[in-house]
């Protein structure tokens, strides 16, 4: 069985705990260990300050889209965090490990990093002007420690 949720809501510093809280919430549903769950806590994090930061440049005006699909059976789950922004002038640069375009905000630029190091996939699409898609699948243990 297939579930997914969509969310959307303002580019704003604030709301990326909201944008993790609540894609934990629903990915909960899949019973993930500890470390599954602060994994893909860390990611839309990530993802989300990234779309904040680089993508609107932290215009408020912007809006960031996150939709989670599931699938029950096969305990996987794909994450797709999308901003309308100025897009990445260069992906595979944006990739490299403490790559940053705002040193001046003591950025570490290890985002992308972090994202390949605790998901299974990672695709990154992006177009100057039309903004970025990161698109996140991550294949949960089949076996709990504490199985139901």
């Amino acid at each position: 069985m297939k579930n997914s949720m969509n969310l959307e809501f303002s580019a704003l510093s604030q709301n990326e705990s909201f944008a993790r809280i609540t894609v934990a919430s629903f990915v909960a549903q899949l019973d993930p260990t500890m470390d599954e769950l602060t994994e893909i806590k860390t990611v839309v994090s990530e993802a989300v300050t990234n779309a904040i930061i680089h993508g609107y440049e932290n215009d408020p005006k912007g809006i960031i889209y996150i939709t989670v699909l599931m699938d029950l059976e096969e305990e996987t789950v794909e994450l797709s965090i999308k901003d309308k922004g100025i897009g990445i002038r260069d992906v595979e640069e944006a990739r490299q490990p403490l790559y940053t375009t705002k040193p001046e905000l003591e950025r570490s630029g290890m985002g992308f990093t972090i994202m390949e190091n605790f998901m299974d996939e990672i695709m990154i699409e992006s177009s100057r002007g039309e903004g970025t898609t990161i698109r996140l699948v991550k294949n949960l243990s089949k076996s709990k420690a504490f199985s139901k």
